[in-house]
């Protein structure tokens, strides 16, 4: 049996953050996790994700595949992995909507002492990767989550660009994430995993 359990929960329009979520998902089950990989419900009308040939084709590729986040799965896992584009400095509305529902876990004190971490993606260098991460890990903080950012422990981090809060990304014109980003994913999932073993002890 694993020692821990760690969810990896995304939201992915066009699939950078899918990418970043199946990279974290790969590399925590190497560090000995049981884990598991769950998208957040789509919002969007199909009116406005028809406006996007990549949205539509994504959201059509991946909603058989990977299951819906629900909050069992907050509450099934030790470690919590997030991964969410930016929308104008701050988290996409769909991850917001499904944190908002965590009420009563956080209601139970579920959801403290939690190991948690999260990466982002926006369109442009400073497009707000950065602001989106911390409004994220603003909700974290009120859960008493505890927050496990890669920092500047590892020299990969470097070559992803140098985001100390989590690994972060200029969504790829070409669609395919760098090896360099999900190097920097991978190690950040390592991490988590080893801090979240720590926490369950």
């Amino acid at each position: 049996m694993a020692e821990v359990k760690i969810a990896v929960i995304y939201y992915s329009a066009t699939g950078t953050n899918h990418q970043l979520a199946a990279a974290a998902v790969a590399s925590a089950k190497e560090n000995g996790a049981e884990v598991r990989m769950r998208r957040v419900k789509e919002l969007a009308p199909k009116e406005a994700m028809a406006t996007n040939p990549q949205w539509m084709a994504h959201h059509e590729a991946t909603r058989d595949i990977v299951p819906e986040a629900t909050l069992d799965d907050l509450d099934w896992a030790d470690g919590l992995i997030f991964s969410v584009p930016t929308r104008f400095g701050g988290m996409a509305a769909q991850m917001k909507q499904f944190l908002d529902t965590a009420g009563p876990l956080w209601g139970q004190g579920k959801l403290a002492d939690k190991a948690v971490t999260a990466m982002s993606s926006a369109s442009n260098p400073h497009g707000g990767q950065e602001t989106t991460i911390l409004s994220l890990y603003a909700t974290m903080y009120h859960w008493g989550a505890v927050i496990v950012s890669p920092g500047y422990t590892d020299p990969v981090l470097f070559s992803a660009g140098g985001n100390p809060y989590g690994t972060s990304v200029t969504a790829p014109q070409n669609g395919n994430v760098s090896e360099e980003v999900l190097a920097a994913v991978r190690y950040q999932a390592k991490r988590l995993v080893a801090i979240a073993k720590k926490l369950s002890r």
